[in-house]
């Protein structure tokens, strides 16, 4: 008992870390053994492992449309559709703006740096099966995009129950603007309260899933460790190199968006020193990177808006709560990188139809994450799922990405942060909401 309340007041970051050099060890250690004693002892090795990463994946399938579902429900009816005006617009422009130019911007470095090149060969000999199974399964790409377009409003339901993101997000973003624009025209106090309460039970549903975000991630450590074990048993020291250029290309990538691109933005946009404004943006950031959430940071940066950008209350509370659930720019550079990956181990080419699948597709799956810790690896499943991978390949990535996600969403998390703060700022600038000294 005392073990379990020791480990359990351990910082979830900090398991997850164990786990992970555990598994890279006991992994290796496999690898090694198996080479001794032969295929027979690593399969039964991998048989009893295997299943305990296999239960996270699962887990993590299991919760991803919901999460997306009510965050996307619940984020558009919160949109006060009357005074929206400029505002509303100028809000939702920037973060548009800005997640579409972080997913081409995390694109051209992942293709620049082309994580795990090198070793791509020698890791894709192991799956020279999957591979076949990859190209027989690739289809042309010719009509992707407006395949891709047309399935946008496919059967809602049909979708929850196929796994298909995409329908899912339109689908939740346009009811709950319908739902919005009923509760605030609406001619009766009775229809105003029926709505209403239908938002209160999604609200409601929306906090119990995060409940059940909460046990799964008390699960990963488990679950990290077994497929960080497999992944290094089948692979060996292969997968080290894998490690670092992936986490160098991420964080690059995000360094770059936080001390470059941003104030370039905010130079052109505002035409003022970006320096000075990114500084006082310190506690925020901060926050968002030691508890991987931006909703965690969101009262920290409803105080820094207050009291040192100066942004009037009305705006900051709007696009403040607004962009901890769709702004994740840190996310749009995060998850082309995986898919890159993909494409060097998996042994195949991407086209720059593909490219941009992959752009809208992270576009689109950014703005569902909700705030929650570790929220990027749910919508990596999409990404994934717009290359047309095999589950095999799929629980591989996804096993690569749990195993660094825990510092890669440190990172993401601070320049979603920042990309909110920052968006305020230059909004409240552009529509004169800027409190003077």
């Amino acid at each position: 008992m005392k073990l379990f309340n020791w480990y359990t007041r351990i910082p979830l970051i900090w398991r997850n870390l164990g786990a992970f050099v555990l598994g890279c060890a006991f992994g290796i250690l496999l690898y090694k053994l198996g080479g001794i004693y032969g295929k027979e002892f690593m399969g039964k090795a991998l048989t009893i492992l295997s299943p305990f990463g296999s239960v996270l994946v699962n887990m993590l399938k299991m919760i991803v449309i919901p999460i997306i579902f009510f965050s996307l429900i619940q984020g558009a009816a919160s949109l006060p559709v009357k005074t929206f005006g400029k505002m509303g617009l100028g809000v939702c422009g920037w973060y548009f703006f800005t997640s579409l130019f972080a997913a081409v911007f995390g694109c051209f470095i992942a293709v620049l740096f082309n994580p795990e090149l090198a070793a791509a060969s020698e890791l894709a000999g192991h799956l020279s099966s999957q591979v076949e199974v990859m190209k027989a399964n690739n289809p042309g790409v010719g009509n992707a995009f407006l395949n891709m377009f047309l399935g946008l409003f496919a059967n809602p339901f049909k979708a929850l129950a196929d796994g298909n993101f995409l329908p899912v997000i339109v689908f939740a973003i346009m009811f709950g603007l319908a739902a919005r624009v009923v509760m605030d025209t609406a001619e009766n106090e009775r229809t105003r309260n029926i709505i209403s309460n239908m938002l209160d039970v999604i609200e409601a549903v929306q906090l119990a899933v995060f409940k059940m975000i909460d046990w799964i991630m008390a699960y990963f450590p488990i679950g990290v460790f077994a497929l960080t074990a497999c992944n290094f048993a089948a692979y060996g020291v292969a997968l080290f190199q894998s490690y670092f250029q992936v986490a160098l290309c991420v964080i690059c990538g995000i360094l770059l968006m936080l001390l470059v691109c941003y104030p370039a933005i905010v130079a052109v946009i505002c035409r003022c020193n970006p320096y000075p404004v990114m500084w006082k943006l310190r506690e925020p950031v901060l926050t968002a990177f030691v508890t991987r959430s931006s909703a965690a940071a969101l009262p920290v940066s409803l105080k820094t808006a207050a009291n040192k950008l100066k942004v009037k209350g009305e705006l900051a509370n709007f696009t403040l709560s607004l962009g901890a659930t769709i702004n994740m720019d840190g996310v749009c550079i995060h998850l082309p990188v995986f898919a890159v990956l993909a494409a060097n181990l998996f042994g195949f080419e991407l086209t720059m139809t593909q490219m941009l699948l992959i752009v809208v597709s992270v576009v689109f799956a950014s703005i569902g994450t909700g705030g929650v810790p570790g929220g990027s690896i749910f919508l990596l499943f999409m990404v994934l799922d717009s290359l047309h991978l095999t589950p095999a390949q799929t629980s591989t990535i996804i096993a690569l990405a749990l195993g660094i996600n825990p510092l890669l969403d440190m990172f993401e998390t601070a320049c979603n942060v920042a990309g909110d703060n920052i968006g305020t700022f230059v909004v409240g600038k552009k529509l004169d909401m800027i409190e003077k000294d």
